[in-house]
């Protein structure tokens, strides 16, 4: 059994920092890549940032320059450090992890952004 845990999302006012962490545990083959996505009401869940072992990262254009995403290989972990956060980056903000076999999602943390 895997488990995926994300905390650390909350309110903040537009052009303030959030910083996400998610935590990978239980029976994990070869992960090959961590990352976030997100999910607004009425849209589509999209991916935000991701990261794989070797250290190499994508970010939707959105997010870029904004987002930075980080990753401890030792502990399972992926971060998403959030600054400038715009109202449009509201959103329950999922965490995946890609193994060689299957991907596994945590239950999502609400990311709210005040203007």
């Amino acid at each position: 059994q895997v488990q995926v845990v994300e905390s650390g999302g909350g309110e903040v006012q537009a052009g303030g920092s959030l910083r996400l962490s998610c935590a990978a545990s239980g029976r994990l083959f070869s992960i090959n890549a961590m990352g976030w996505y997100r999910q607004a009401p009425g849209e589509q869940r999209e991916l935000v940032a991701r990261i794989t072992n070797s250290g190499s990262t994508n970010y939707a254009d959105s997010v870029k320059g904004r987002f930075t995403i980080s990753r401890d290989n030792a502990k399972n972990t992926v971060y998403l450090q959030m600054n400038s956060l715009k109202a449009e980056d509201t959103a329950v903000y999922y965490c995946k992890v890609d193994t060689i076999y299957l991907g596994y999602w945590g239950q999502g943390t609400q990311v709210t952004v005040s203007s």
